[in-house]
């Protein structure tokens, strides 16, 4: 099993989910990005004793990713969003229209306050769909090969994936990162189309499909996914 970098202290092994994958290779350990809480997956084989007794030895690793976590950024008024490359305002105004608008650098609502938030994630949702099928199809063709379909959705644990049937499926929260990062995911799941796995010849159709080592962008990610995570969550439960 590939082990995180170990070290005391150790954790309560209670405080973990601990589920079995059919189609998992080997013990993992990961952390919710929103919550926190620890997730340990096992193969449909494997020991739980020993995943267990794997999993108490990872504390330092487990409290290095729990202080990544960053706290929720509700949708409200007065919040600055950077979306695709630029930063716009949360703007609420007197009105009845109900759908937003730009304004220079302020993205207005009007209409009702509380639906505000419901109303910036839907916004942002579509230029995400817009701007990753734009950029599907431009990699697509670079490739020359097909996508059936492209979609966004809220996963947590990955920023896009890639079907054998050639759909491909993003986080609609790629378009908070920078474009160059973007890009690089878009270009990994397209590469996918050709090679179905992370082999060699994957990495270098990625890297020739983005122009640019693609390792970079998924330090970003790592770095930085908890922050785009928190955007437009609440305090309270979900």
């Amino acid at each position: 099993m590939k082990r995180p970098p170990a070290g005391p202290p150790g954790f309560d092994v209670t405080d973990l989910d601990v589920v079995r994958h059919p189609r998992a290779r080997r013990v993992k350990l990961s952390l919710d990005p929103v919550t926190g809480r620890a997730r340990l997956t096992l193969p449909a084989r494997a020991s739980r004793a020993a995943a267990l007794e794997w999993a108490a030895g990872q504390g330092a690793w487990l409290a290095e990713q729990r202080a990544r976590v960053a706290p929720p950024r509700s949708f409200a008024p007065g919040l600055s969003v950077d979306m695709a490359d630029d930063t716009l305002v949360l703007d609420h105004r007197p009105g009845t229209r109900r759908t937003p608008y730009r304004d220079a650098d302020r993205l207005v609502f009007e209409g009702p306050l509380d639906t505000l938030p419901r109303r910036a994630e839907a916004w942002l949702r579509a230029r995400a769909l817009d701007l990753l099928s734009a950029e599907t199809a431009e990699f697509a063709a670079a490739a020359g090969v097909s996508v059936a379909r492209v979609a966004v959705g809220d996963p947590r644990g990955r920023w896009g994936s890639c079907a054998a049937a050639g759909a491909v499926r993003y986080s609609w929260r790629l378009v908070l990162a920078p474009g160059w990062v973007r890009r690089s995911v878009v270009a990994h799941e397209v590469a996918h189309r050709v090679h179905m796995n992370h082999s060699p010849a994957f990495w270098t159709l990625t890297e020739r499909l983005l122009g640019a080592d693609p390792a970079p962008a998924r330090a970003w990610l790592r770095a930085n996914g908890a922050t785009l995570h928190a955007l437009g969550r609440s305090s309270g439960p979900e």
